[in-house]
């Protein structure tokens, strides 16, 4: 039988905290992991069915075609620990090759996890599985069920771009430390990394042509009315999703079409008709500096595998 640990307790004191000061800040901002509530999820992965949207597809045939290659790098046997783990499906497509002795899915909420875990406990009832809830961004504190032999951090998808590049290093050195506990040895790290490449390419992906992300993006706002108790007219705003080359980033943001007044309990704050609060970035990287950060954060051996057009790359690396 699997098991499920809830880590962390959702805290909505704090979270109100976060998301006014954010508000209230200078250039408005959110954290994009205020864009998944449940139809933000639902509209996240119609998004990666979109043919705009190159990365979920490209990343998905890389391990399809390298399977055998990454499992030989990455070894088999391994507490595999799947980071943001969301319906499990990315990291079950790798059973077969990698043959984990213990699965963690780790994702904010066990409960999200829950029809995912036991449907795959009853197709691999030989792994291990402990289904972990849990805030991984700002610690890597693993319940002691998790075994400490050869663990292999799996991060597909290129979340690490939702970091700025001081946040990844801090992140992969958080993994690096993780990796080794109490002398534990030969682990690792399986990572997906979106590839810098034309501007254009870049844009459609992020600002597709059905308006599925844009709708994904305002979305948030009907988010924060329910978190805030707020009065965010949907209408009122639109997404824009850009590359911006200076600082290798696709840049989300919601942009007011009005001056307005947003309201929520005990605050408000005047917009300016073209001021926007800023949701979500999303580094793209080149191969050479990715493994530049990963060496800096203690990892090495890196073997990559790329697709044919060089869009999407995915590494395995080493803890030294």
């Amino acid at each position: 039988m699997a098991q499920f640990i809830q880590r962390t307790q959702e805290d909505k004191s704090a979270i109100r905290d976060e998301l006014i000061a954010g508000l209230l800040a200078p250039r408005a901002f959110t954290s994009p992991k205020y864009l998944y509530d449940a139809l933000g999820s639902k509209l996240f992965e119609a998004i990666c069915e979109l043919p705009e949207y190159y990365p979920t597809r490209t990343e998905a045939a890389i391990f399809d075609v390298h399977a055998a290659e990454i499992a030989q790098s990455a070894g088999r046997d391994a507490t595999l620990i799947d980071l943001g783990a969301g319906n499990c499906v990315k990291a079950a497509r790798l059973f077969p090759a990698l043959q984990p002795e213990q699965y963690v899915p780790i994702d904010i909420s066990v409960s999200f996890l829950h029809e995912a875990v036991a449907r795959l406990q009853q197709q691999y009832p030989h792994i291990e599985m402990v289904a972990v809830g849990m805030d991984f961004s700002s610690s890597l504190d693993l319940p002691e069920v998790v075994s400490e032999n050869k663990r292999l951090f799996f991060y597909p998808g290129s979340s690490i771009g939702n970091f700025t590049p001081q946040e990844a290093l801090a992140f992969l050195k958080r993994v690096r430390k993780a990796c080794q506990l109490n002398g534990g040895a030969e682990g690792g790290i399986l990572i997906g990394i979106d590839l810098i490449k034309d501007k254009a390419i870049l844009d459609a992906a992020y600002d597709d042509a059905l308006g599925v992300t844009a709708s994904f993006n305002l979305n948030l706002l009907q988010h924060l009315n329910v978190l805030l108790g707020a009065d965010f007219d949907v209408r009122n705003w639109h997404h824009r999703g850009f590359f911006n080359p200076e600082l290798s980033r696709i840049e989300m943001h919601l942009e007011a079409k009005s001056n307005m007044t947003v309201h929520w309990q005990g605050g408000q704050r005047r917009f300016e008709r073209g001021e926007s609060i800023h949701t979500e970035n999303s580094y793209k990287y080149t191969q050479q500096n990715f493994i530049a950060m990963l060496k800096q954060a203690g990892f090495g051996k890196a073997m990559t595998w790329t697709d044919p057009l060089d869009w999407f790359m995915v590494c395995h690396a080493q803890a030294l």
